[in-house]
Order: C-alpha cells, then sequence, then structure tokens
C-alpha cells in the first residue's frame, strides 16, 4: 500500500549490499512512495553485492563513493544534485564495519589500526557526510537525515565488541551535527536504534543467532525486521516528522524498555529444574 508519503522529495541512499540490507529495502519503500535517489556505495562493497540490480529496479543511477573520503563525498553530493535536480530531501546512513571484529580479536586485545578503520567507516564517515551537505548547502530546508544504530552503544553486549563504541560515537556525532542542522537550515538528524538484524553486517558478529533468539524472547513484539525498518525510515523521511530531531529512536519491539520476559524466566527456571 502505498501513501505517496515521499513524492517529489530526493535523497542518498549510503549502503545498499543486497537483498537482505535495511537500505536496500529503504531505498524500495522510497520508490514505492513516489521518492527519487541516488544509490552509493564504497566501489569494494558495489563488486561484492548486487546494487545494480536494484537500481534498475528502481529508476536510480549510483554514484561510486568511499564515504571516508571528503573529496569522494564532495563528487557524490555534486553529482547527485545534478542528476536529480535539485537539493536533497533525504540521507540514509547505512555503513558499518569492524575489522576487529572481521579477523576475530577480542575486545580486550585489539589492534588500534583496524581499530581507527572501523570508527572511520562507522561514525566519523556520518560527520564527513553532513559536513560536505552542510558546507554546500545541500539539503531542503525540513529535510531529513538518518543513520542506522545498534543498542550496544547504550548496553553491553559482549560479542558486539568495538562495534559498540563506533555506533556510540554515531549517536552522538547525530546529536552534535543535528544541533547545527536543525539551528541553520532546518534539516533534522536522527538514529534509528533497530533490533538485531540478520544483515550481512550482523552476521559477521559471533553468536549472532543467539542474540537475535534471546532478543525475540524479550521484546513484547517480536525482533523489528529490516523490512520494517524500511518502513520507519521512511516516516522519518516524510513531512509528518518535521519536529523529531536529534533522537535516538528504539525500533525493537520495545526490547530496550524491557527487564526481563515472561519466557527468558521460563528458560532459566526450566534450568533449575
Amino acid at each position: 500500500m502505498s501513501y505517496n508519503l515521499l513524492k517529489g522529495k530526493r535523497g542518498i541512499i549510503f549502503g545498499a549490499l543486497d537483498e537482505n540490507s535495511i537500505a536496500w529495502k529503504t531505498a524500495e519503500k522510497v520508490h514505492e512512495e513516489g521518492g527519487t535517489f541516488v544509490l552509493t556505495n564504497a566501489p569494494i562493497a558495489m563488486r561484492m553485492g548486487s546494487i545494480k540490480n536494484l537500481a534498475e529496479k528502481t529508476g536510480s543511477e549510483i554514484i561510486p563513493a568511499d564515504a571516508t573520503k571528503v573529496e569522494d563525498l564532495e563528487n557524490l553530493v555534486e553529482k547527485a544534485m545534478e542528476i536529480l535536480g535539485g537539493k536533497i530531501d533525504f540521507v540514509l546512513h547505512s555503513i558499518g564495519m569492524s575489522v576487529n571484529v572481521r579477523k576475530g580479536n577480542h575486545y580486550t586485545d585489539m589492534n588500534y589500526d583496524f581499530t581507527t578503520k572501523g570508527w572511520d567507516v562507522s561514525a566519523v564517515s556520518f560527520h564527513k557526510t553532513m559536513q560536505v551537505l552542510y558546507k554546500k548547502d545541500a539539503m531542503n530546508e525540513w529535510g531529513s537525515i538518518v543513520a542506522l544504530s545498534y543498542m550496544a552503544a547504550q548496553r553491553v553486549f559482549p560479542d558486539y565488541n568495538d562495534m559498540a563504541d563506533n555506533k556510540a560515537y554515531l549517536e552522538s556525532i547525530a546529536r552534535s551535527f543535528g544541533y547545527f542542522f536543525g539551528k541553520d537550515k532546518k534539516v533534522r538528524v536522527n538514529t534509528i536504534s533497530q533490533s538485531p538484524t540478520p544483515t550481512t553486517a550482523g552476521q559477521g558478529v559471533k553468536g549472532f543467532d543467539g542474540f537475535i533468539a534471546f532478543a525475540e524472547k524479550m521484546s513484547p513484539l517480536g525482533n523489528a525486521t529490516a523490512q520494517e525498518c524500511a518502513e520507519y525510515t521512511l516516516t522519518l523521511f516524510s513531512d509528518l516528522t518535521k519536529k523529531v530531531t536529534l533522537q535516538n529512536l528504539y525500533h525493537d519491539g520495545g526490547f530496550s524498555n524491557t527487564g526481563v520476559s515472561q519466557e527468558v524466566m521460563e528458560a532459566f527456571t526450566k534450568d533449575e529444574e
């Protein structure tokens, strides 16, 4: 069902890798709701993924960009405005990476070069993206910028490793830059703290299936899917959320406010019996 929520709106979507990714599903939903956009990803991710199929399906152009390089981002923003025929209304930052997780380094035994690379890709790239948009005055008033986060930014999930730090940093950048973007240009900036989701990035985390099963049992509404996250993101791109900014919004079936659930209690009392 389409509500035409994004009719006439233009945007940039980062990080669509394959059908499982939240950015991919968001792009499909935006297209359904009448929005137009350019897709962007790092050249290496483009070789791994199937972004060309998404571009064809949604009538979108792809502009390769390494989000850690300011000159790539400047080129991306200029070309996007050219292709779309005007300023930008929405941006989705859906990028995250930890080399320490990939290489199996424990949190207490990190390679700090990997750490630096991880926070550059996962968090500082969000600052760089916003700084380019801000300096080029590329956003329309009441535009919306969204980045994807996870609750490990607030609480300990042992195997989430240094990605937890990256997400905490990402959320802080959203607030700090969001203040200036709001004051100076009437643009809103938020993060969505999503349930654990079986995307390519998510599945790289050790013990991930356990994570998902636990969160499912803890959340009164169950885990939010990638598709549902795309739908939620859409509401933040729409004009219906004009005064929502500087927020980290939990989209997790109620997990973040649940101390313990009946199902989890039962699992433990069974063990005792």
